[in-house]
């Protein structure tokens, strides 16, 4: 076998993975029963054959690629803010950062959600296992960061929408007009206008960071099935959120 097939046959092997995620996703979508006859489902499905038309294309791949991931990510321009709120599911990702922020004086302190335990946990406390609170840990690497200002929800949120409206309030409670709320890179585009839409109407200024630390990288998203999958549910859920909220 010479070079030049040895390396077209290399490329065909580096893409197939690609294909295989974005079939089974979706196989997936088709087969949900609660899919069937949704209004969004043409668009959703279109979406996965764009993904699977921009790995094929040779010239206009990666352009394409980097606009489909920079499609999740909210571009809101930071000024300063009374709090950074950091989101449930950023973690590590979101304390760091909410760090950064803060050293970079865009924010004073920072606030975290509560985390109770939840069925499990408490079966785990039950039989003498501690149970390990994600925004303890959270505000203890906040402060070995050398951040003394953090402040705990004290509050359960299951998703984006419970933090929407639990934020809002704990704002207006604190008085605080001004925030700036750090999300996932993949899920900040959607959290951004959950979040516009909570706070439609009220005294406060709400801007939305993609943390730098984020897992999902939008500008190689397609060079890992991880990333494929998570492009392609994430993309379900903004274009789901844009079709039945298309003012917000």
């Amino acid at each position: 076998m010479n070079c030049s097939t040895q390396s077209h046959a290399s490329a065909s092997l580096d893409r197939a993975p690609h294909y295989l995620a974005i079939e089974a996703c979706l196989l997936y979508l088709m087969a949900r029963p609660d899919m069937r006859f949704k209004p969004y489902r043409v668009a959703i499905v279109t979406m996965i054959l764009v993904v699977a038309c921009a790995i094929a294309i040779g010239p206009l791949r990666t352009s394409l690629l980097r606009a489909m991931g920079r499609f999740l990510v909210a571009t809101d321009q930071l000024q300063h803010a009374d709090v950074v709120i950091v989101s449930v599911d950023s973690d590590g990702a979101g304390v760091l950062e909410a760090t950064d922020l803060v050293h970079e004086h865009v924010a004073d302190r920072v606030a975290l959600f509560s985390d109770p335990p939840d069925t499990v946990d408490r079966e785990f406390l039950r039989r003498g296992v501690p149970y390990f609170n994600r925004a303890a840990v959270s505000a203890r690497q906040l402060h070995e960061l050398g951040i003394d200002a953090v402040e705990v929800m004290p509050r359960a949120v299951a998703g984006t929408s419970d933090e929407s409206h639990d934020l809002a309030a704990w704002c207006a409670e604190h008085h605080y007009s001004t925030a700036i709320f750090v999300s996932t890179t993949d899920h900040s585009r959607r959290t951004a206008r959950i979040l516009a839409r909570a706070t439609r109407g009220l005294n406060l200024r709400l801007s939305v960071r993609a943390s730098r630390y984020s897992a999902f990288d939008p500008d190689a998203w397609w060079k890992s099935r991880t990333g494929v999958r998570t492009e392609i549910v994430e993309s379900e859920k903004l274009l789901a959120d844009l079709l039945l909220h298309p003012l917000s």
